[in-house]
């Protein structure tokens, strides 16, 4: 698969801070012992799907609601070859259903696997996703909302070594909404890579999330949001911390089509460099071509405030305690978006060890 395997390139600016060669290696690194995956299920009711290698374990998953079928892929040069058969969440109206969690085992080599979510007029649906292992992994994710159904999405990203390639596609009815928040705290490189569309009246999008680096790890998020009908709102939170040598960019774009009137885009994007060696870039991105709109976009890089620091040190707090704390207030209004309390807690839990494991 690997020799096939065709790669866009980072002369191509949509690319540019791709690690394509650690995606590469990931694809051709040998396949080892499975970790136990089942572990990482949170208490939470409902559907239970455990992927290894992109394969249902049946023994270990309770679908519920969620039923197995063909998705078909896209033409986006990575989500393109996950197809086949993947895993399907279709709500009717009025329809609310369990939260979804869904772990991904990887156990080298390369991994693919699509996957849908449609939601009837006025259905709502939660979903949690945790990669793990090492590999490859590449998901391509549908998501069509009808008028005024709701989605949360949470990605967690904890895998230890490889690379893993999400690509979502959403498209969202009239007053639908969609919120998505994503932790990079893993060792593996990462691309998160989104196309939202709101397509009817009043859409909310709200994309974003924390990606944490080290070492000569790489990480990124590449998302653009398009208003294509009037009243809509989105909003992209995301924060960036980089230790060591590693690299976290974050590219944000906006897009709000002529008719798209009293739209309201918000774009925030903050790096924090733990480390001068490391590096944060950040690429907030809007095209407008409505007259009546509130769009803003902020983006800043710096490092831990020397006099915070030297405050709290003066009360006797350790320096890499200190460093921790106004470190974990840098991610937290990344994360307290979530609105599930237990799921909100395991992000801060795996953003905590990660701090620990880094300061």
């Amino acid at each position: 698969m690997s020799e096939a395997l065709e790669l866009p390139s980072t002369r191509d600016e949509a690319w540019r801070w791709a690690d394509l060669a650690s995606l590469k290696a990931a694809a051709e690194s040998a396949r080892g012992p499975a970790e136990d995956g089942a572990r990482h299920f949170l208490d939470l009711p409902g559907a239970r799907l455990l992927f290894v290698d992109g394969v249902l374990d049946e023994g270990a998953s309770d679908l519920h609601r969620v039923t197995l079928g063909t998705v078909e892929a896209g033409d986006h040069p990575l989500g393109r070859h996950a197809l086949g058969q993947g895993w399907s969440l279709r709500l009717d109206e009025d329809a609310v259903a369990w939260p979804v969690q869904i772990v991904h085992v990887a156990t080298g080599a390369a991994n693919h696997l699509p996957a849908e979510i449609v939601l009837g007029p006025d259905a709502a649906a939660q979903v949690v996703e945790t990669y793990v292992g090492r590999g490859w992994t590449n998901r391509l994710t549908r998501v069509r909302l009808g008028a005024a159904a709701r989605l949360m999405h949470a990605v967690r990203l904890v895998q230890n070594a490889g690379f893993v390639s999400l690509r979502t596609e959403a498209e969202l009815g009239e007053g639908a909404s969609i919120v998505a928040t994503h932790l990079g705290a893993g060792d593996a490189g990462s691309r998160i890579d989104a196309g939202i569309v709101l397509a009817g009246d009043g859409g909310f999008a709200e994309f974003g999330g924390a990606l944490l680096t080290r070492g000569n790890q790489r990480q990124e998020c590449a998302v653009r949001v398009r208003h294509a009908a009037p009243n809509g709102q989105s909003h992209q939170l995301w924060r960036a911390v980089a230790a060591d040598t590693s690299a976290a960019s974050l590219a944000a774009a906006v897009e709000v089509a002529r008719h798209a009137q009293k739209t309201d885009g918000e774009q925030s994007l903050r790096g924090l460099l733990l480390q001068r060696t490391a590096t944060v870039n950040l690429k907030p991105e809007l095209e407008i071509f409505a007259d009546d709109v509130k769009c803003a976009h902020g983006a800043t890089v710096g490092e831990l405030d020397a006099r915070a620091l030297f405050y709290m040190q003066s009360r006797g707090i350790p320096k890499a305690r200190a460093q921790a704390l106004l470190t974990r207030a840098f991610v937290a209004d990344a994360l307290e978006r979530i609105g599930n309390e237990a799921v909100r807690a395991a992000f801060e839990a795996d953003a905590d060890a990660w701090l620990e494991g880094t300061l």
